[in-house]
């Protein structure tokens, strides 16, 4: 068995949708999280592009949301699944320390 079926083997399906479109995709189990993650902002930034620019097509959106997604990429050299997720830690703690000092 060669390195490509082994490493096919460990491949997990998983369905995702981007733009109202389905998707059904091969994936390494712990890139799950991230791939869900990343088709959720993709969608979300689509839904924001629309409200901005009403009266695109769906084209327009996906092409709006590549180059937002690869400039904020390269600009932040981070992934933004990653900012996220610090995002959520840090309102989890602000949250800790508003009901310490509020003694509920």
């Amino acid at each position: 068995m060669s390195a490509f079926q082994n490493s096919e083997n460990e491949m997990i399906p998983v369905n995702i949708t981007i733009a109202d479109r389905n998707y059904r995709v091969r994936i390494a189990p712990n890139d799950e999280e991230a791939v869900r993650k990343t088709a959720a902002l993709i969608n979300q930034k689509m839904v924001e592009f629309k409200n901005i620019y009403a009266g695109k097509d769906m084209q327009d959106y996906i092409s709006m949301v590549l180059l937002w997604f690869t400039t904020e990429q390269q600009s932040n050299g981070q992934n933004l699944y990653e900012v996220e997720s610090l995002q959520n830690q840090i309102d989890a703690l602000t949250a800790s320390i508003e009901k310490a000092v509020s003694g509920t």
